[in-house]
């Protein structure tokens, strides 16, 4: 156990594990989730040593007002917050952010705090309300904090239903800062945009699905789940003609930012289906159609499953999935359809958790 890691905080199961054994258990627990293809299941990539701890800069912790005092972490249960001021997995920077805010925030009457959410230099604060309470208590001293923090901008989101669902449509309010911040690769996010924790393991998935995808000029390739536009520029820097797809507005607003010369289509990927099926139809000449696909834990829709084997029949695909569990659904109809799986990669994006996430590499058999 790390030094001041809670013991009581649930958010790390392995915590307890060397790194070696949760390694271990996490490759053995993918070998049975994926064993139609364990013979092609590769050695996690993961990594070691001081880059294991302080590596979380995107969290959504839970806020309760209890003993005159804000506790910010882990639900314990229905009625108790377990207070998390120092997680030793969390970056430096969320330490630093709650220990500028919490002293400042108003009681629990005036400011109905229910998450506290960072991610990197955006931190936002979700509050169970309609009404924009006062903000007299940014005072010039807290804003200096969250600067030496490394803060860039602090939102107020507005969101009277809170529950699982953190963020509604409307209801944001930027407080302090700017709207936007740029990662270490030059890359526009905002303050709901999803990023792999881990830079250089991310950067080594997308390497690795490169290399497969060796995307060239005149071959078309599909971005499913592109976020802000990250794997989209490395498609188009490569000369292929790329589209992604993203729901959210936020991420499609940075991705036109970070990628100006891409297409990014909003909505889902079942929603955009017919341009898709528009632009797939151009790419009829010797160039190849590729996809890549980063879904959320639920997998690829079925509907875009069924879209990429009977129409799309792209040469090859690489999909990073964090559930094993839909990635063994996608994979048994992909490979049902006539798709080889070729290498299955895994990455320990969060190391001391049970959590492990997969990247596919599917070669189309020949028709």
């Amino acid at each position: 156990m790390l030094p001041g890691c809670e013991p009581r905080c649930r958010g790390c199961a392995h915590r307890h594990l060397s790194a070696q054994d949760s390694e271990r258990q996490k490759f053995d627990w993918l070998a049975d989730k994926l064993s139609p293809w364990a013979d092609r299941l590769a050695a996690i990539h993961a990594v070691c040593g001081e880059a294991r701890r302080g590596y979380r800069e995107r969290v959504c912790l839970k806020a309760q007002w209890l003993d005159s005092r804000w506790h910010i972490g882990m639900p314990l249960n229905e009625d108790n917050v377990l207070d998390l001021p120092a997680c030793p997995v969390h970056s430096p920077r969320v330490n630093a952010a709650l220990a500028a805010l919490k002293p400042v925030l108003p009681d629990g009457a005036r400011f109905p705090l229910a998450y506290f959410v960072q991610n990197a230099r955006q931190l936002v604060l979700v509050l169970k309300t309609a009404q924009l309470p006062a903000t007299d208590w940014l005072s010039a001293a807290a804003v200096a904090a969250l600067r030496t923090a490394g803060i860039d901008g602090l939102w107020l989101h507005l969101h009277p239903a809170v529950g699982k669902r953190i963020f509604n449509k409307p209801g944001w309010h930027l407080l302090w800062g700017e709207a936007r911040s740029r990662d270490d690769d030059g890359l526009w996010y905002g303050p709901a945009a999803f990023r792999q924790p881990i830079p250089g393991l991310a950067a080594a998935a997308l390497d690795a699905a490169e290399r497969f995808l060796s995307p060239e000029p005149g071959d078309l390739l599909i971005d499913l789940c592109s976020g802000n536009g990250g794997s989209l520029r490395r498609w188009y820097a490569a000369g292929a003609d790329s589209v992604g797809v993203e729901l959210s507005g936020e991420a499609c607003a940075c991705a036109a930012n970070n990628v100006p010369g891409a297409l990014t289509l909003r909505g889902s990927c079942s929603q955009r289906l017919p341009q898709l099926a528009e632009r797939t139809a151009r790419c009829s000449g010797p160039g190849f159609r590729l996809v890549y696909a980063n879904p959320p834990r639920t997998g690829l829709e079925p509907e875009v499953c069924r879209w990429l084997v009977e129409s799309c029949r792209p040469a090859r695909m690489a999909c990073l999935s964090c559930s094993a569990g839909t990635l063994r659904r996608d994979l048994d109809q992909l490979c049902a359809a006539g798709y080889r799986v070729e290498r299955l990669l895994p990455y320990d994006f969060f190391p001391r958790t049970y959590h492990v996430e997969t990247l596919a590499l599917l070669q189309r058999e020949s028709d």
